[in-house]
């Protein structure tokens, strides 16, 4: 299967609007970007899952020349992973899109029902409830979503197998360190691992929660209690033994001359897997 990494970067992507500070201003003079977080994989089958719907949907397809998806996941309900789903009026004449069928606390519904309460009127939009841990076909890929920890609302990663090639990709979901053993379990071993990481963990300090899950040198892991650090998604990727691991959902909060680490992901990066 082919991933393709449509975008990168956290809510505000980077470079973020209006600002001038030294991480976007070395993304401009690089000529790349981070926008909104979104995955295209293509199966060896020959059709394509997107995972989440960014905001920057239509750039990012005009821009990654990717064909629209034939199936799609929303792992959480905020706007920067769901928003981008009405880009597909007209786009498409039948797409199922899967969700989580457990009731948040929070929301009193389940990822699936928000899904399909406020894209209603997208009647090419199929919502297919879907069950964390029970794996699931679809455009030629084996799928499965895993609980993580990303408070207050619930939200999933997920695990993606190509039977024909063997290829798996394991997506992290925006999370904070403490994901639950049997979603580690799931996740582990892939060839290719997103992992969520927002800022490096000495900016905990300004964050009103300060920092959580730290580990033996007394690094946090979690920036605040939504998202890991830098440190914290890569102690994620060796935790996990993955073959390769992507840093994802970054911020222009990291400091410049760091911003840009071989680990860590712009926009338009493909692999084989």
């Amino acid at each position: 299967m082919e991933v393709t990494l449509l975008g990168t970067g956290d809510t505000t992507g980077t470079p973020t609007v209006g600002c001038d500070c030294d991480t976007c201003e070395r993304a401009r003079s690089l000529g790349v970007e981070r926008t909104r977080f979104s995955v295209h994989v293509e199966s060896a089958a020959g059709q394509s899952l997107l995972i989440d719907f960014s905001p920057d949907f239509r750039y990012q397809f005009l821009r990654a020349d990717v064909d629209p998806p034939d199936a799609a996941i929303v792992t959480h309900v905020h706007f920067d992973h769901l928003d981008g789903l009405g880009n597909v009026y007209r786009l498409a004449d039948d797409l199922p899109v899967y969700a989580a069928d457990e009731t948040d606390p929070t929301t009193g519904e389940s990822v699936a029902q928000t899904v399909r309460n406020r894209y209603d009127y997208l009647d090419a939009v199929s919502v297919e409830p879907t069950a964390p841990f029970e794996p699931f076909e679809t455009v030629g890929l084996e799928v499965t979503l895993v609980p993580v920890d990303h408070p207050p609302l619930l939200c999933y990663g997920l695990l993606v197998e190509d039977p024909e090639t063997g290829g798996r990709l394991a997506l992290s979901g925006d999370t904070s360190y403490a994901i639950p053993d049997r979603s580690l379990d799931l996740l582990a071993g892939a060839d290719l691992l997103l992992a969520d990481g927002i800022v490096p963990a000495e900016n905990c300090e300004y964050h009103p929660l300060g920092g959580r899950h730290h580990d033996e040198s007394g690094v946090p892991r979690t920036f605040g209690d939504k998202h890991m650090t830098i440190e914290g998604a890569r102690q994620l990727g060796d935790r996990l033994d993955a073959e390769q691991t992507r840093l994802v959902h970054l911020s222009h909060y990291i400091p410049a001359d760091r911003a840009f680490a071989d680990d860590m992901a712009v926009d338009g990066e493909r692999f084989d897997l």
